[in-house]
């Protein structure tokens, strides 16, 4: 199995083919709107806006299951993340990362990288970096900033 295999729910409604982002730069991220770490949203779409003409996607996938700090609809999620953030990269639908209905995508995104203390998922703003050729290559704690990645990012996107 390959990170491609996999599909998952735009926010729309709309179902997404990973493998449509073949040949990219992928940062996927667990994002929720009511967290102390919401504000990395800003970061995410100027690192968005820098990379994405040059082959960078990220991919956002609301989570509730911490703290309850995701608690809208996934339109409702759309609407905060378009109107307090500017966010144009692409937000899914509302999934769980951890326990029995963890969704396919992040369940072949932690067998890959675990994490510190095992692969489980500890916190919103969880981030996978991605090769173009499928590899996970870098996972990242809630703690560290999105614009922290930059130069692992440029260096994925010049290979």
């Amino acid at each position: 199995m390959t990170i491609y295999d996999n599909e998952a729910r735009l926010s729309t409604g709309e179902t997404k083919s990973i493998a449509d982002y073949r040949g990219k730069v992928l940062l996927i991220v667990n994002v929720a709107s009511k967290c102390g770490f919401t504000p990395q949203y800003q970061a995410l779409q100027s690192l968005y806006a820098r990379y994405n003409p040059r082959g960078l996607e990220i991919l956002a996938f609301p989570c509730d299951q911490f703290a309850h700090q995701e608690p809208g609809s996934d339109a409702e999620i759309r609407s905060f993340c378009e109107t307090n953030y500017g966010v144009t990269f692409p937000l899914f639908a509302k999934i769980d990362v951890n326990g029995a209905r963890t969704d396919p995508l992040f369940a072949f995104l932690k067998s890959q990288k675990g994490g510190l203390l095992g692969s489980a998922i500890k916190w919103n703003f969880t981030k996978f970096l991605v090769n173009r050729q499928g590899d996970v290559v870098g996972r990242f704690a809630p703690t560290t900033t999105p614009e922290s990645l930059s130069g692992q990012i440029e260096t994925e996107l010049a290979r």
